[in-house]
């Protein structure tokens, strides 16, 4: 059986590929928890920094996946913004060095990376090939993780960056959060309304994954679906999701105050992320949810 290493897989997203893929791949990851099999995956230990032994498991994988960072759901504190960078940055870089000395290196290295990479955009829509990357924390952030991961070689291992966006899942991420904002009748327009939401339903994104491999595509690629729609919209259709009428908007001073209360940023929601999947589409790739609307009814299981 073929063999997958999901580094820093014991998440939402780490749970959404390792359903997706158990079938039909012997999984190892590698965690900061304990060492233990459990459900058929073996979680190994490993601090995302030093070699402590993991390294052995990366001989002769088919594929690793590295989901190594710090959530961004916090203050921008120079503390907090130091941890985001330094996750992201050391688990690369050990990963590269680990690759790098392996006789029979993975074939396939998938790293995550954010569509945040490109600047606020009510305009224009941003692709692998036009996208403009601009300059703030976060832009940054995505630049010095994506140079880290290309920065060597690897003759006998493909290297992609997946930058995603918001992955929408039944028991995790943004939609559970989102979900009850709609249902207490407070799943109104966020600041303008105007910023585009980039999204994608977990299984797309699990399928796109995949469809990566299966391509052997390298390089960047934009893990979202076609269809980026307003803050305004997004929250309508999950107010009729959610069978709510009602949606009070909430200002942008009212989120300031509210993300400083709950310890987060209002980037989070106020950045127009206007992104597409231009090189996912043009090499075939299909979506199962690619309309918001069947998105939703589906993760509420409607249908």
């Amino acid at each position: 059986m073929k063999k997958m290493i999901i580094a820093a897989g014991t998440g939402f997203l780490g749970n959404v590929l390792i359903d997706h893929f158990k079938n039909d791949y012997k999984i190892v990851v590698l965690t900061r928890g304990k060492a233990e099999i459990k459900n058929d995956i073996r979680y190994v230990n490993w601090d995302a920094k030093t070699m402590t032994g993991w390294e052995a498991e990366l001989e002769g994988a088919d594929v690793l996946i590295n989901l190594a960072g710090k959530s961004v759901d916090c203050r921008y504190n120079e503390k907090n913004k130091s941890e985001i960078m330094a996750s992201r940055v050391d688990s690369t870089v050990i990963l590269d060095k680990a690759v790098s000395q392996c006789a029979n290196p993975p074939k396939h290295w998938l790293n995550s990376s954010t569509a945040t990479i490109y600047r606020n955009s009510v305009d224009k829509q941003m692709d692998e090939e036009t996208g403009e990357i601009g300059h703030d924390f976060s832009m940054n952030v995505a630049k010095v993780w994506e140079k880290a991961f290309f920065r060597n070689e690897t003759p006998g291992t493909l290297k992609t960056a997946l930058r995603t966006s918001i992955v929408l899942g039944r028991n995790g991420g943004a939609f559970v959060p989102l979900k009850k904002l709609a249902q207490f009748g407070l799943g109104g327009r966020q600041g303008s309304g105007r910023q585009f939401v980039s999204w994608i339903h977990e299984k797309d994104f699990a399928r796109a994954v995949e469809f990566i491999i299966e391509r052997r595509m390298e390089g960047p690629i934009n893990v979202v679906s076609p269809t980026p729609v307003r803050n305004a919209a997004f929250m309508k259709t999950l107010r009729k999701a959610v069978g709510m009428p009602v949606g009070i908007p909430i200002g942008t001073s009212l989120l300031k105050l509210g993300a400083m209360l709950i310890g987060t940023e209002t980037e989070l929601v106020l950045k127009s992320r206007n992104v597409i999947p231009k090189r996912l589409t043009d090499a075939g790739f299909t979506f199962g949810y690619g309309d918001l609307g069947t998105a939703l009814g589906n993760l509420l299981n409607k249908y």
